[in-house]
């Protein structure tokens, strides 16, 4: 059904989207999940022309909306979009804003615009507000009425770009409601949403945006319960990581305890966990593996309060330093605090990874 390759996307000298490229079928609920800034709603725009794309092609049901000579207007009511804002008439009633649309637009005549506008606001539970005025309603109310305006239009495709965001979070459920409605019925929608739980339960395929484009896209199961790439993980569990390069000899213990103690700080570890993480990083580097050339990494889950360290290095032959016999003393100092500690040889890169629980 939509179909998008090499889409890029600049303003001036800020490149948003690079050579982005997938295709959405027909029927299917695609969340579009990533940090704020990423170019999610950008991505959105460009699909249905709001926002010229700099580079690439859209095509919808095999024509290619991006070609000069298209007509973007007959296409593009095929496609509605949810906005943040409800963009609602305010001078016009509810049932009056349905209307507009089809009467304008489709050239549907008058009662039959009445007849299935108000089967819509029936559909979102607003046939009782069809006679007020947008100032009349509930900001949750307002954007069912939006939602329901959209599909007055009878459209192929709708986008939604952060329906929740602008609601107050006792109105949020009440139109995720209605989209958990629309996506049982075969709607094909692209969701720009910050809702996790939402997201995971409506969506056919989740794309997670970074990097300028597609960072990770897969089913909802995969990309929540499975994610492969490091940012996609730190995004959906909340992961806080600490980086630091370790440089053989040239290794500075004193350096390296300040920076990891200032992230701990940072993040509320308690005293008592800090001087362990310090601890447990000391006699991982200076005991068991030293002098090596590598990285430590340390993550923090806010979802399950879990922290994990992991140091990796690069040697051509398997060789675990948990097994020596001269590493047990400070092997047995790490396993009295951490829930489990271990180590995994793969295309010559040895990987030891400390779990602490929460």
């Amino acid at each position: 059904m939509i179909k998008i390759t090499g889409l890029t996307k600049r303003f001036g000298d800020l490149t948003v989207l690079q050579n982005v490229s997938t295709e959405i079928g027909k029927g299917e609920v695609i969340s579009i999940i990533g940090p704020s800034g990423c170019g999610k709603s950008t991505f959105l725009r460009c699909i249905n022309l709001l926002e010229k794309p700099t580079a690439g092609e859209i095509f919808i049901n095999g024509e290619n909306i991006s070609d000069r000579r298209a007509d973007v207007n007959r296409l593009r009511q095929k496609m509605g979009m949810v906005f943040q804002s409800f963009n609602l008439y305010s001078h016009l009633m509810i049932i009056e804003n349905l209307m507009l649309g089809p009467q304008k637009l489709l050239k549907t005549p008058r009662q039959q615009a009445f007849d299935n506008g108000m089967k819509y606001l029936e559909m979102v539970g607003l046939a009782g507000k069809a006679y007020s005025y947008p100032d009349e309603l509930s900001g949750g109310q307002k954007q069912r009425a939006a939602i329901a305006r959209t599909l007055a239009m009878k459209p192929e495709i709708v986008l939604f770009d952060e329906p929740t965001s602008a609601l107050d979070p006792t109105m949020v459920g009440e139109v995720l409601a209605v989209m958990r409605k629309l996506a049982t019925e075969g709607l094909t929608m692209l969701i720009v949403t910050h809702e996790m739980k939402f997201a995971r339960d409506v969506s056919t395929r989740v794309l997670y945006m970074d990097e300028q484009g597609i960072y990770e896209e897969g089913s909802s199961e995969q990309v929540f319960d499975h994610p492969q790439r490091p940012k996609t993980r730190a995004f959906i569990h909340k992961i806080r990581s600490f980086v630091h390069k370790i440089e053989g000899k040239h290794f500075d213990l004193y350096a390296f305890n300040a920076r990891l103690e200032q992230f701990l700080k940072r993040h509320m570890f308690t005293e008592k966990k800090i001087n362990t993480m310090l601890l447990i990083s000391e006699e991982l580097l200076c005991n068991i593996l030293p002098d090596i050339e590598g990285e430590y990494m340390l993550e923090y889950s806010d979802e399950t309060g879990e922290t994990t360290v992991t140091v990796s290095y690069m040697k051509e032959e398997e060789e675990n330093p948990l097994t020596s016999e001269e590493h047990s003393l400070p092997l047995m100092i790490i396993q009295n605090s951490a829930k489990d500690v271990s180590y995994h040889f793969a295309d010559n890169k040895n990987t030891i990874k400390i779990t602490l629980e929460g």
